[in-house]
């Protein structure tokens, strides 16, 4: 970022306007405002600040720009900030009043509140964001590879996906998408804390696997390393955030056991998927898996998988598991070998897919962002 201003225009030219005198301050400004993705456009007084004035997602001042800006005529809208050092004097409050400013803020006290509203600036409001977890009924159930079914499915249907692997012990989401020698972070190195996370840097610094055609959705994977160390529930907590915010359909991998980052991810959810091999043992183990998503609330529905070696059906497995039935599935041709093979799950016909797009049509019902087709 350049501090004369002259930054490239972003793709969607979500762009916020500064004006600060204060050196130090803009440093500081400039700094948070990197960290938060956003662009900002430098001006030096109210008459340039004018050309912006009215389409900057947030205005930024200090206290003199407020006053300059107030005196020139500027119309009051939404989203300015007047921004200090220290505690605000008893003026700023006069000058915050003449130009309309929402907040005035002290920094580096409000630098995290700060981050955060340049961070929606340059993100905006993109509806449609949902977040959807995937648990197995047992070991071995098939549920991570249902989850990268499901990431690649919503890919080939126009989404963009973040796939985000909360199995410390599973060996790493990326493996099943053949994406493990791909470069980006995984969750060890991505040092997320309790701030608020650009979703767009965050899908920068992932592995990207292509699952789809030019001009389908786009996927980025969170994937767990090769070592038993997990996330912690607030970087889950801030990774989700930033997915549904920017408009991702979040699919979450998550351990039949309750860690604290899965209860968090549970708790985000908006829907969430038990994934129950049509089999005896398969039916107790899920039963039990089940009882412990219902002590965490939210919308939980069974995807049953076959082969039933003893001829259980899907509805006999629901009534043992005590879960309405969403899907039931035959068994994928040549699953095994096309993982072996590093080639992704979701064949664009085959059982996996035709199960998650139930799954999908379901998430798009809950929260109300499609009807079912």
């Amino acid at each position: 970022m350049q501090r004369n201003g002259a930054v490239q225009e972003s793709a969607d030219g979500r762009r916020g306007l500064v004006m600060v005198s204060d050196p130090e301050l803009l440093d500081t400004i400039l700094r948070l405002a990197a960290a938060a993705g956003c662009e900002l456009h430098r001006t030096v007084d109210a008459t340039q600040a004018r050309a912006h004035w009215p389409r900057a997602p947030l205005v930024l001042l200090d206290a003199h720009a407020a006053q300059q800006c107030a005196l020139a005529g500027l119309p009051r809208r939404a989203e300015v900030v007047v921004a200090v050092r220290g505690e605000p004097p008893p003026v700023i409050w006069r000058h915050a009043v003449a130009v309309g400013a929402e907040h005035v803020i002290s920094l580096p006290e409000a630098e995290s509140w700060l981050v955060a509203a340049l961070t929606e600036a340059a993100e905006g409001s993109r509806p449609g964001g949902a977040v959807l977890a995937v648990v197995g009924g047992r070991g071995g159930a098939g549920a991570s590879v249902f989850s990268a079914a499901l990431a690649v499915t919503a890919v080939r249907d126009g989404a963009r996906v973040l796939l985000v692997d909360c199995d410390p012990l599973g060996g790493g989401l990326d493996l099943v998408l053949g994406a493990e020698d791909l470069g980006g972070l995984r969750w060890p190195e991505i040092g997320v804390g309790d701030g608020r996370v650009p979703a767009a840097a965050l899908h920068a610094a992932l592995p990207a696997p292509t699952v789809g055609r030019r001009g389908e959705g786009e996927l980025a994977v969170l994937s767990c390393d090769r070592s038993p160390h997990g996330p912690s529930p607030v970087a889950v907590r801030s990774v989700l955030e930033a997915g549904r915010r920017s408009g991702d359909t979040v699919v979450c991998d998550l351990p039949r056991y309750p860690t604290e980052a899965a209860v968090t991810a549970l708790s985000a959810a908006d829907l969430a998927v038990l994934v129950v091999p049509a089999d005896v043992r398969s039916c107790a183990a899920g039963a039990r898996v089940a009882a412990v998503l219902a002590e965490h609330g939210g919308r939980v529905r069974l995807v049953v998988r076959g082969p039933a070696p003893g001829g259980i059906d899907a509805a006999e497995v629901a009534r043992a598991v005590g879960l309405p039935l969403l899907a039931a599935m035959r068994p994928e041709p040549g699953l095994s070998r096309a993982l072996e093979q590093g080639t992704a799950p979701g064949r664009p016909r085959g059982p996996l897919a035709a199960a998650a797009r139930t799954v999908l049509t379901e998430l798009r019902v809950v929260t109300g962002t499609g009807a079912a087709s």
